[in-house]
């Protein structure tokens, strides 16, 4: 159900409560009993987790699975589907000028893009009380799947021309696949462009940026907000990642975030940034407790803030590891 997400972030930013948002999927397998090596390769299975995973807790908006391993694939890129961790990317398919060039657009919906529509299309039906994310992958880490992030790295360096080729392709399938999400009816979408992290500020507004920013233009209106995930130490790209104009952004466990909210503006949130794996994968109970609740009170004075996790909650986590997350948030908010 179309929500006016003008009216969502004014939410966020003038309510004294703290919205919880996590990204988190994958702990919806173990509560239907489904394999990942099937779920993964299927729309409904996915909305089945993310549905079993909402009547155990329930977030302030819902994030669709987050598997970056699905548009290098529909490129040709080969995968690994294990039944312990999201797919991977196991090889590459570009080595030079020749291969960017003939690099063919595959068509939406063409291998697993279908089913990352279709769980989107199925949520957007079935939780029309909050906003409903897709999610998908951006450009430049799009475009390090399929030449290998190193010699992506080096391209961008040593071959700006050959670069900016391999990432206006990219991109332009990117701002389709962006569209057809839409098109299913959710509300928004976060980008995951976790690979713009590695870049200094300089190459990240160039290669990163300014690419997103060609999709964003194209999809984001006051129905329909994207949020930016980048994953890494982000303390020095903060303007390059707000000049994309994405409507929200959300951060990793790499940035402290008291460090980078000053340098955000009140109107835009910022989502984050518990450790998904040091924290909720591995923590005892009590500490997931105690360091949600410590986040929750180093960010009081900031009301753009969406308590979140750092990145896609990994299969394997406990789901009372969760839902002691989920507790630390209630329990602040109850004593606001």
């Amino acid at each position: 159900m179309k929500q006016n997400m003008t009216e969502f972030i004014s939410r966020i930013v003038t309510s004294p409560r703290r919205l919880v948002m996590p990204i988190m999927t994958t702990p919806g397998i173990e509560l239907t009993g489904s394999k990942p090596s099937e779920v993964f390769q299927n729309g409904t299975l996915q909305f089945r987790c993310i549905e079993a995973l909402d009547a155990e807790v329930g977030a302030d908006a819902l994030v669709t699975f987050m598997d970056l391993s699905v548009e290098a694939e529909a490129f040709g890129c080969p995968i690994e589907v294990s039944e312990h961790e999201n797919p991977a990317v196991t090889g590459s398919i570009i080595s030079d000028e020749h291969d960017i060039r003939k690099l063919a657009i595959p068509k939406i919906g063409s291998k697993r893009t279908a089913a990352t529509l279709e769980c989107a299309r199925l949520c957007a039906q079935k939780f029309t009380d909050r906003p409903v994310f897709g999610g998908m992958i951006g450009p430049f880490s799009l475009a390090g799947r399929l030449a290998d992030m190193t010699e992506m790295m080096i391209l961008a360096a040593s071959e700006p021309e050959n670069a900016a080729l391999l990432l206006d392709k990219v991109t332009g399938f990117l701002t389709e696949f962006a569209q057809a999400i839409k098109e299913t009816g959710v509300n928004g979408l976060v980008i995951a462009e976790p690979a713009a992290g590695l870049l200094s500020p300089e190459m990240c507004q160039e290669f990163a940026a300014d690419y997103l920013k060609k999709i964003i233009s194209r999809v984001q209106d006051e129905n329909f907000m994207v949020i930016l995930h980048n994953c890494g130490k982000t303390d020095k790209q903060i303007p390059a990642l707000l000049s994309t104009g994405a409507a929200a952004l959300h951060l990793g466990n790499a940035t402290k975030l008291t460090d980078v909210l000053p340098l955000i503006p009140g109107s835009v949130p910022l989502m984050g940034n518990i450790d998904p794996v040091g924290v909720l994968k591995n923590e005892t109970l009590e500490n997931i407790y105690a360091i949600t609740l410590e986040l929750l009170k180093a960010t009081a004075q900031y009301r753009n803030f969406v308590l979140s996790s750092g990145c896609d909650i990994p299969p394997g986590v406990p789901m009372v590891n969760i839902k002691a997350f989920f507790r630390a948030a209630e329990d602040f908010n109850r004593n606001r």
